[in-house]
């Protein structure tokens, strides 16, 4: 069975930084894009980053010039790197990874979600 484990989340000031990754794990041949989406109380989940696996990349205009989404596909893995967050970006962080491939099926999987503050 596939999973997707986050981790990295935590408490910050506003102006720090944070390095979010993301793990897929269990039967795996390829996946097409990975990403990271963000869903604040009271708000509808939101995409920040995707990166496909040839690296293409595409960003929330919010947080181009200062996140950056990477990939290792060797690992099955996805990194966020966030600097200069801002308090408004407080929120649970879920991983994405579409159309997963085990050999058998193909799906899209969602990450538990890690919580990021920022603090003012």
């Amino acid at each position: 069975q596939v999973q997707l484990v986050e981790s990295g989340g935590g408490l910050v000031q506003a102006g720090g930084s944070l390095r979010l990754s993301c793990a897929a794990s269990g039967r795996i041949f390829s996946i097409n894009a990975m990403g990271w989406y963000r869903q604040a109380p009271g708000k509808q989940r939101e995409l920040v980053a995707v990166i496909t696996s040839g690296g293409s990349t595409n960003y929330a205009d919010s947080v181009k010039g200062r996140f950056t989404i990477s990939r290792d596909n060797a690992k099955n893995t996805v990194y966020l790197q966030m600097n200069s967050l801002k308090p408004e970006e407080t929120a649970v962080y879920f991983c994405h990874a579409e159309q997963i491939f085990t050999g058998a099926t193909w799906g899209d999987y969602w990450g538990q979600g890690t919580q990021v503050t920022v603090s003012s």
